[in-house]
């Protein structure tokens, strides 16, 4: 493994399908199978959860980059893996299940998306909390050519973000695909960069939030992912609840007499 000079890896052993570091508050996470356009098995899913899960329990860590290579973030699932399951061991062993623990990461994730963001890729960039690409990515679903359909929120995820028609088009062929340009004309993702500033401008955006309250923002990351689990009434109520518990951190305080005395704030994270 190979990191620059400021690197702190993550304190896990042996990784063999990620590398990690960290810039300051802000942890780097990129997929390593370049071999397999980083492809996603089974062991990959494992450390990702890991090394993510140790990330969200650092007080150190306000934000993390998700990234994969300039040639692909993930141009799937590992095919070869799964061709030979069957139903009963899908169904007993909760097959995919743990790939969507991502969404269980307390702390904001960017999704820093280059080349190929295929099937799986897909899901997990969706998966993110923010999607930056860079002007060659290419997001699409292809397992209805593979004789399936989306397993890891490819059907769910993806017609919030396209909306009902792109979403159909784009599954029920499996062969169209997204440019760059038009998944951010689509709204899945927020920028669309130069290929080779795409993790640096993820990264100083992380730099942002990482600098910012990180209760306050994760109480913000968990009101916005409501909304797409319940109706708009408890949603708001949701929000106002949450709105009105800021009120009790030294944090808002901070924030907002800072506001009123025109100077930075000092947050402090309580």
């Amino acid at each position: 493994m190979t990191l620059c000079d400021a690197v702190a890896p993550v304190q896990t052993p042996k990784l063999e399908y990620l590398l990690t570091e960290t810039r300051g508050k802000v942890a780097l996470v990129t997929l390593h199978r370049p071999k397999a356009l980083n492809a996603l098995c089974n062991g990959l899913f494992v450390e990702l959860n890991q090394v993510l899960k140790e990330y969200d329990e650092n007080s150190e860590i306000g934000a993390i980059v998700l990234t994969g290579s300039e040639r692909a973030f993930a141009a799937g699932a590992d095919i070869k893996e799964m061709k030979d399951r069957n139903f009963i061991e899908n169904y007993t062993q909760n097959f995919l299940g743990h790939w969507v623990d991502i969404i269980k990461i307390r702390k904001p994730i960017i999704a820093a998306v280059n080349g190929f963001a295929l099937g799986g890729g897909c899901e997990l960039a969706m998966m993110c909390d923010i999607i930056y690409a860079g002007d060659k990515a290419v997001f699409g679903q292809p397992e209805i050519k593979l004789g399936t359909i989306p397993g890891a929120g490819g059907t769910q995820r993806l017609v919030k973000a396209v909306g009902k028609s792109k979403a159909m088009e784009m599954c029920l062929t499996g062969s169209v695909n997204l440019t760059a340009e038009e998944a951010e004309r689509a709204g899945l993702v927020s920028k669309v960069l130069p290929a080779d500033q795409v993790v640096d401008e993820a990264i100083k955006t992380a730099e942002k939030i990482a600098a910012l309250s990180q209760p306050i923002v994760q109480m913000c990351k968990d009101a916005i992912n409501q909304s797409f689990e319940i109706p708009l009434s408890a949603g708001l109520n949701f929000e106002r609840r949450l709105f009105q518990a800021t009120f009790s951190t030294n944090d808002q305080k901070e924030g907002m007499a800072a506001f009123a005395e025109k100077r930075k704030a000092k947050f402090t994270n309580n």
